[in-house]
């Protein structure tokens, strides 16, 4: 069972979480479960941004991103080298420790930021 360290996200989890997730689920799905409310607008189907990571530790363990999440995450907002979305990372057995930005492209289009 992976373990994932969540970095403090001032909204989404302040004090940050450490949580054990089943290998085969996505992690965006390990995040919800485990009540970290992180964005999916398109209900997970890999047609948006707004449940862009960063990894920060584990990415080379990760089975790499396909084309359509690649051209999807060029959108995302404060892309790095090392995002995926969380909806398309299906966990195995290394440990992660990843950040969620900031804000969404949701969220920069509504003017929140």
């Amino acid at each position: 069972m992976p373990q994932i360290v969540v970095l403090p996200h001032v909204e989404l989890c302040p004090d940050g979480a450490v949580i054990e997730a089943a290998a085969g689920v996505s992690l965006c799905d390990a995040l919800l479960t485990h009540d970290v409310e992180i964005e999916h607008a398109c209900e997970k189907s890999c047609a948006c941004t707004t449940c862009h990571v960063i990894v920060r530790e584990g990415f080379g363990g990760l089975v790499p991103s396909d084309e359509k999440e690649d051209d999807l995450l060029d959108k995302a907002w404060g892309l790095e080298p090392n995002s995926r979305l969380s909806c398309q990372v299906i966990l195995g057995d290394a440990d992660l420790v990843i950040e969620i930005p900031k804000y969404t492209i949701n969220m920069a289009k509504e003017g929140k930021h």
